[in-house]
């Protein structure tokens, strides 16, 4: 049996048909999903790639012993657990799977916007405590609304698209790569999105310049009460402002699939403060990072990661 013509560390659980795909371009996988964080640096020494999920934050001092280290790539969307700089300085490829739960998060995004304008969680429990309430969860229609989407990647353009059966109007603000906004989704500065959206979905990136996107000037800039999605990360929106703006009425209700710290034990007393309030609020729907996070796109993330590896090997 051949060589591989690379070996790859593989540090998190897979789904397992990420196996035979590397077999098929012809790569090696060394596969310890129980390694620790603080092991990892010493474990790189030989290894030609290494792919990971959440485990750990991939930073310079992880690389320092990764003698033949050609890419580090992640299995998921987003990147922000590695230091894409780091890597540039020693001329490793940072590979993301984005593609590859595009449809799903585009899916869940819309299931959020329905459950949020028909209050079809809100009211499915009061039917479980036998409250039968019809004109006070009398809703809104999707077709009659203007859709403001932040962020015109592979997540927004997904929910645009899953949006155009629909009727409504879609707007789109991108800040890093505008010309990708294409009709019929109508392309829109921040401040004509603040003016005209009904709802307002994010699909952005954490990086730095979107660290608390979502803040008190932001909420105070649109021009009426909306109703607001964040399935992108939890960083990106001020959780004290949505709060705030929740309770001013400016924001009809949320439906947050990330938060600011999703370790739900380890709160500050601000937000545990603020978690309380979201928890108890019959207009906010809270889910646990699951947007993307389906049977399929378990599988797509391997074989866009694969492709990618292949390319880059």
């Amino acid at each position: 049996m051949a060589s591989p013509v690379a070996r790859i560390l593989l540090i998190d659980e897979m789904h397992p048909s990420i196996f035979p795909l590397l077999i098929s371009i012809g790569a090696g996988a060394d596969y310890r999903p129980d390694i620790k964080p603080a092991e990892v640096r010493a474990a790189l020494a030989g290894f030609d790639g290494l792919i990971l999920r959440s485990k750990m934050r991939v930073t310079a001092a992880t690389l320092e012993l990764a003698d033949q280290l050609k890419f580090v790539a992640r299995a998921g969307a987003g990147v922000d657990n590695i230091d894409a700089q780091a890597l540039q300085a020693r001329n490793i490829a940072l590979i993301g799977a984005n593609e590859g739960n595009r449809q799903a998060v585009g899916e869940f995004a819309l299931g959020l916007l329905l459950s949020l304008v028909r209050h079809i969680t809100r009211s499915d429990k009061q039917v479980r405590e036998k409250v039968w309430l019809r004109e006070e969860n009398r809703g809104e229609e999707i077709s009659s609304k203007k859709i403001g989407i932040i962020g015109y990647g592979n997540m927004g353009q997904s929910f645009a698209k899953v949006l155009s059966g629909f009727g409504c109007r879609v707007l789109a603000y991108d800040r890093f790569a505008p010309e990708k906004v294409q009709l019929p989704v109508e392309r829109v500065s921040l401040e004509e999105l603040q003016h005209e959206a009904d709802v307002v979905s994010l699909h952005i990136p954490y990086i730095p310049e979107n660290l608390g996107l979502a803040d008190a000037a932001f909420f105070q800039g649109f021009r009426k009460p909306f109703w607001f999605l964040n399935t992108s990360r939890g960083d990106v929106v001020d959780q004290a402002a949505l709060v705030q703006h929740l309770k001013s009425g400016k924001v009809k209700g949320a439906a947050l699939d990330v938060l600011e710290n999703e370790k739900l034990h380890t709160l500050t007393a601000a937000q545990q403060e603020h978690f309380s309030y979201l928890a108890s609020a019959g207009n906010v729907i809270l889910t646990p990072h699951i947007a993307g996070w389906t049977h399929e796109s378990y599988v797509k993330i391997n074989e866009v990661l694969v492709d990618k590896i292949r390319q880059v090997l």
